[in-house]
């Protein structure tokens, strides 16, 4: 069996957030391999589906060029060591430069990018600020005559948003603009990773299934100690689950429990599609949390996503469907180093 040793289990707890003791566990049981001992965590509910916001971080901006017949725009991402640079306006001068000069030429990546003419200015802006500041990614959307496209950048300039939308006619495209910004706005504050959850993948969902709802358990004995109400534990968590046979047997065990309440048969048409829609609200927290399309509106949470846009779209008149969005947030997956301030002054005086 392969030593567990300290830097193990810190690295693991580093990449889970899990606590130490269970680290240890994991490795233990996994022999040594991290991606084993990840996946050990993940299945019993202790490994966080993500790091902690305030570990998951990286300084700089967001930047944002929409055109003004909105046919088409483009979103970056530049970073920077310190917030206090970011505050620096020959920083923020660069952010809009350097989104203006991607919108306008397209450069197939960063390395074409930093390879370009522009590139050169870039790197003698960056000498002059005096840190290490990179663009880490950008990325551009463009609208035909029945396509409709909007973005938002927040106020704090850290996220930026681009959604396009497929109409049926101009009309509808043109009146659709002005929604998709709010659109934007919703997917600023809501994360969404991918546009459905039919984008998906089967074996993401199922491991993921396990996990989240092994960690509903364990919330709920922490509120059953509490005496505090328990959270609803779902069997499933993505429609992608939600096959006809399972959906059947939803709306046949509703109808069993109808009937063993009491409740008229003459009365179920009544009472078994809102419980249905229930337990579809139930049993899809995943697509709620990361797809787009499937979150509830912030605007009104009555509906989803998709159901606002086909209300919107329908009040003039025409469809409309979401088809792309880009979703930029500054530091987003990178980990800040945290510095030991006690290591290192130990260190000097060493």
């Amino acid at each position: 069996m392969a030593a567990v040793t300290a830097a193990m289990v810190k690295e693991l707890r580093g990449a889970t957030d899990a606590p130490m003791m269970d680290c240890k566990k994991a490795l233990v049981e996994a022999d040594g391999d991290m991606a084993k001992a990840t996946e050990w965590l993940k299945e019993r509910g202790i490994a966080k589906a993500a790091k902690k916001a305030d570990r998951v971080a990286a300084e700089g901006l967001a930047g944002i060029v929409i055109a003004d017949d909105f046919s088409k725009a483009t979103v970056i991402e530049i970073n920077s060591e310190t917030d206090f640079v970011a505050q620096n306006e020959g920083f923020q001068q660069l952010v809009k430069d350097s989104a203006q000069e991607i919108y306008t030429n397209q450069p197939a990546d960063v390395a074409a990018f930093n390879a370009s003419s522009f590139g050169e200015t870039f790197a003698e802006a960056v000498n002059k600020i005096g840190e290490k500041i990179e663009l880490r990614r950008f990325g551009t959307l463009t609208a035909g005559p029945t396509e409709a496209l909007n973005g938002y950048i927040h106020s704090n300039n850290r996220i930026a948003v681009i959604i396009k939308a497929e109409c049926d006619s101009e009309k509808t495209a043109e009146g659709m603009v002005p929604f998709l910004k709010q659109v934007a706005m919703h997917a600023s504050a809501m994360k969404p990773s991918t546009l459905s959850y039919k984008d998906f993948d089967a074996d993401y969902v199922a491991s993921e299934t396990k996990g989240r709802i092994e960690a509903l358990k364990k919330d709920n004995e922490e509120l059953a100690r509490l005496k505090k109400p328990l959270k609803n534990v779902p069997q499933y968590i993505s429609m992608m689950q939600l096959t006809d046979e399972v959906m059947a047997q939803a709306e046949a065990d509703i109808k069993a429990k109808l009937k063993e309440q009491g409740k008229p048969e003459k009365i179920w048409d009544k009472i078994v599609p809102g419980q249905v829609a229930r337990f579809i609200l139930d049993n899809t927290m995943l697509d709620k949390e990361q797809a787009l399309l499937d979150q509830q509106y912030v605007l009104d949470e009555k509906l989803t996503v998709a159901q606002a846009v086909d209300a919107a779209a329908k009040a003039l008149g025409g469809t409309a469907t979401i088809t792309e969005f880009i979703r930029l947030e500054v530091g987003e997956g990178i980990e800040k180093k945290e510095d030991d301030f006690a290591a290192e002054v130990a260190a000097q005086m060493g």
